[in-house]
């Protein structure tokens, strides 16, 4: 019995010593497990952080880089201040996060001579936003810049400061930056002068012009541009810019290739804005100098004052009507539009556009891309435009409201009828009911 006793308890004490030995290898490979699914970010390589820092607003790159001493190195790397955009608006007008003044200040006090693509961005109409704006702007003055952009993303800002204080900020960085490559300012008080000092110091790299709405700019001032930025590759303009002296500027030898020209016609007040008429013969110099250019218009006009479009052949690429247009015009697109690639109605009225439809079918041989919104297609009609472009509509976008039931075809069939022709599955788009 002793014997037993005491063989029962050398088991069990050895028993333990091999739990024990168990427990202590099981938690040192919990803690290495730890170890390697717990990663120390702090040792992250600094290129990783600079992406993702790129990706971050400025307040939420400043309290990144006060988690520990390699975040704040990667904060001040001159890398991550090359592009930045400024959000400014006023906080009792506006519930989005605007850039921290003092921050901004911080900034261009350490980076200045780093920035080089730049836009403030104006998100409420206060007049002390686009001042700011203007402020800081005048600031950036050991800055070179490559692309500045003023973007106002609610009227009027930019336009309800002194004349003065804008140009004065504006000619500043024109001055300094040497090789501006793109500017966007659209709804600004820019005028001819300080196009002309836009001019004087970034001629020779100048590729983009973006610059609809800006009331104090005349066709001049703009042809002034193009006469000296002969690199000049994309342009943006209302069409009161426009003129037969501008298109065979831009057709000259000395000038590159266009590749994109944006054409805004807008008018405000009914029956109170005279249109001109550009030449055919201009169009056909300027589209021999650049056959391959993106000519885009986007009408906002009442429908009597379309007269003096469409009256002979227009090499428009991508047209798009904001407002309601007659059955009358649509009729004219499809003789004048030949280069036709995309087309886009907003609105045309409780009259079928068949015949327009099929028209434009016939003479718009590159016709790849096609919107309507608030109009009326017979369903038979609408199948038939489908078979004559056939697959090089890439991009088909009706409201099934537009589509109206014939004896041919009901709104189920034109479903599987369209899709054939196309040679996918097609559907027309639904209005939301909330």
């Amino acid at each position: 019995m002793k014997r037993g006793r005491k063989t029962n308890e050398a088991d069990s004490s050895s028993s333990e010593e091999t739990t024990e030995r168990e427990s202590k290898r099981h938690k040192v490979i919990d803690e290495k497990t730890i170890a390697v699914r717990s990663p120390d970010w702090a040792n992250l390589l600094q290129d990783i952080i600079l992406q993702v820092f790129q990706y971050l607003p400025l307040l939420d790159r400043a309290h990144a880089s006060q988690v520990c001493r390699s975040w704040n190195q990667v904060f001040h790397m001159p890398d991550l201040w090359r592009c930045f955009e400024f959000e400014l608006n006023q906080p009792a007008t506006s519930y989005l996060r605007a850039t921290h003044p003092e921050l901004i200040k911080q900034i261009i006090k350490r980076h200045s001579n780093h920035l080089q693509y730049v836009s403030f961005k104006v998100v409420d109409s206060s007049k002390e936003s686009a001042e700011a704006a203007c402020d800081i702007l005048s600031q950036l003055v050991n800055c070179s810049l490559k692309t500045l952009g003023l973007i106002s993303t609610a009227r009027p800002s930019f336009m309800d400061l002194p004349k003065s204080h804008f140009i004065s900020a504006l000619t500043v960085v024109f001055v300094n930056s040497k090789s501006l490559s793109s500017l966007k300012i659209d709804d600004t008080p820019v005028d001819d002068p300080s196009l002309k000092v836009l001019v004087a110091n970034n001629s020779d790299t100048l590729k983009l012009l973006k610059m609809s709405s800006c009331p104090h700019v005349s066709p001049a001032g703009i042809l002034c541009v193009a006469d000296q930025c002969h690199g000049l590759r994309e342009l943006a303009l209302n069409y009161h810019l426009l003129s037969d002296e501008l298109l065979l500027a831009l057709s000259s030898e000395k000038h590159v290739r266009l590749e994109h020209l944006r054409i805004d016609v807008v008018s405000e007040n009914p029956g109170q804005t005279q249109f001109h008429t550009i030449q055919k013969s201009s169009w056909d110099a300027f589209i021999k100098h650049s056959p391959k250019v993106n000519l885009v218009m986007y009408f906002f006009l009442y429908e009597e004052e379309f007269d003096p479009f469409f009256r002979y052949e227009i090499p428009v690429t991508h047209l798009y009507f904001g407002r309601s247009v007659s059955k009358d015009v649509l009729g004219r697109v499809g003789m004048t539009c030949p280069r036709l690639v995309e087309l886009v109605v907003c609105a045309n009225g409780l009259r079928p556009l068949d015949e327009e439809l099929i028209r434009i079918a016939e003479r718009c041989k590159y016709l790849s891309a096609v919107g309507l919104g608030e109009c009326e297609v017979s369903c038979s009609a609408f199948v038939e435009f489908v078979k004559m472009c056939g697959g090089r509509l890439s991009q088909l976008s009706i409201m099934e409201e537009v589509l109206i039931p014939d004896q041919k075809y009901s709104l189920e069939q034109i479903h599987w009828e369209v899709s054939k022709h196309l040679g996918r599955v097609w559907f027309p788009d639904m209005m939301p009911t909330w």
